[in-house]
């Protein structure tokens, strides 16, 4: 079938050196903050007491650690094509070059989901974080101006009288700036903001380590009393790991910035590995303070990390104002790197002529794609300023989640079709390592609730009508295989 045809390695290996760009300036540890910048955000400062308060108690840590494994077994498979591939494209052009070409419009366009989707979702947070700081120095943004207009529910869709969340909006407008003048300048301010947000992390950890109340550890796994999964016990852990699984979303972004690393074959499977390690680590601390401190069922709040202070009394009350900062900063660093992501994404579907050629043009000073950079910005700014958080967050998780399943295949295929291609990196253990990755990714799927199956059906038959009008009319593969 001509919708199959796949793209070789050699020939995407090549397309990448001919079409390039991009300027090749980032290093492991350009790329490491890079990952760190996208993935620690609203799980960390949001998610824990949520997920502790509903789920698991106290072994919360356990469920971080569940959910790391599953992530870990995925990143290992990113980072044997990142380290094979190393071209802007990420999943997608992971499934072009093992499913064809179709699987690989299917997986670009569901990558939407994850980086677009997932930016105006993290700006909507970043809003609410921004409100609340503001208030504190009697700077009152209206409700109007700071909430989503449309709000949804069991019964459907609803009007709340705002007008705007203009917060969120201008967060991503900021952004996108950024992303337009360069992927230097991008990262400096990148790294400026993962340092600001990692040392507010380790402050909370390094004084509040002081005021745990061992006591709030027992029991550390709590019973399932009612019967229900997923409330405590040993399914606790198992609906914990499902909830703090967005948490981890965003250290794939790393590898869409393969065009734009200087030694992609070494440093790519480094930064994936050492951002998934960097972030458990401070997830799996945090987590242990917070319930240390505060007991688990009094957690049940948007800012855990400041009841947390709020408990420990005046002597930790300085930093209730830094951890605000702190999250500020992070949520920051994280839309910046989402928008990052999708723009290289449409960048190589451009190239691949199954997008707009628009999309793959480049600014002649600054050498990035700066069409594809605005348009992008726009839409997530759109999203984030008219629609409820929670809405969004589904979507981002299950498009995710799918991006996983379809990378991981990938390696078992081309382990078959290509065993003598030339890997700087190998997964371990194939195929244990990407099989077990589908797994727990596709048991975290069926978890989600159906109207988020239904939203991704929907959103999949507008992708397919994209590409049977254009994309496949004036793919480069098929062109050149007449």
């Amino acid at each position: 079938m001509k919708i199959l045809l796949r793209k070789s390695i050699s020939t995407i290996q090549a397309d990448a050196l001919e079409q390039n760009k991009l300027k090749r300036s980032l290093s492991t540890l350009n790329l490491t903050v890079l990952g760190i910048g996208a993935v620690i955000g609203a799980g960390i400062f949001v998610l824990t007491g949520t997920a502790a308060a509903q789920h698991a108690g106290p072994s919360l840590v356990l469920s971080f650690v569940i959910s790391a494994m599953g992530c870990l077994f995925a990143g290992l498979c990113y980072a044997e094509f990142a380290a094979t591939i190393p071209v802007a494209g990420s999943a997608y052009t992971y499934g072009y070059a093992t499913m064809g070409e179709f699987v690989a419009w299917v997986i670009g366009w569901d990558l939407i989901l994850e980086y677009l989707f997932g930016a105006s979702t993290v700006a909507a947070g970043w809003s609410g974080y921004v409100v609340s700081f503001l208030k504190d120095f009697n700077i009152i943004i209206p409700p109007h101006l700071c909430e989503a207009p449309f709000t949804h529910d069991s019964s459907g869709w609803h009007l709340t009288g705002a007008i705007i969340n203009f917060p969120a909006v201008f967060v991503i407008a900021l952004m996108t700036a950024f992303l337009v003048i360069g992927i230097k300048e991008s990262t400096r301010f990148n790294n400026i903001v993962v340092l600001i947000k990692v040392a507010v992390i380790l402050l909370f950890i390094g004084f509040g380590v002081s005021h745990i109340d061992m006591s709030n550890y027992t029991p550390f796994i709590p019973a399932n009393t009612s019967g229900t999964f997923g409330k405590f016990g040993f399914t606790g852990i198992l609906a914990g790991a499902a909830v703090v699984f967005f948490a981890y979303i965003g250290f794939d972004a790393v590898s869409t910035a393969s065009q734009e690393a200087t030694n992609p074959q070494k440093s790519m499977p480094r930064a994936i590995l050492w951002t998934l390690l960097i972030c458990t680590i401070l997830y799996i601390a945090v987590t242990l303070v917070v319930t240390g401190i505060v007991h688990y069922s009094e957690l049940d709040v948007a800012a855990p990390i400041a009841v947390a202070i709020d408990a420990a009394g005046r002597s930790l009350f300085w930093l209730r104002p830094i951890i605000k900062m702190g999250a500020i900063a992070g949520l920051s660093s994280v839309v910046l790197v989402l928008l990052y992501g999708q723009s290289r994404i449409f960048y190589t579907m451009s190239n691949d002529g199954l997008l707009w050629k628009c999309f793959s043009k480049t600014h002649v000073k600054f050498q990035t794609p700066y069409i594809a950079t605005i348009i992008i910005g726009g839409l997530a700014a759109l999203m984030a300023g008219l629609f409820p958080v929670g809405l969004l967050g589904h979507m981002v998780s299950i498009g995710t989640l799918f991006a996983f399943i379809i990378v991981s295949t990938g390696i078992i295929i081309l382990r078959k079709t290509e065993p003598d291609l030339h890997r700087a990196f190998r997964t371990p253990f194939v195929p244990l390592v990407p099989v077990l990755a589908i797994i727990i990714c596709l048991a975290q799927m069926i978890a989600l609730p159906l109207d988020t199956w239904i939203r991704l059906i929907g959103w999949m038959v507008i992708g397919f009508a994209i590409y049977f009008t254009y994309g496949i009319r004036h793919s480069k593969v098929r062109k050149g295989r007449k």
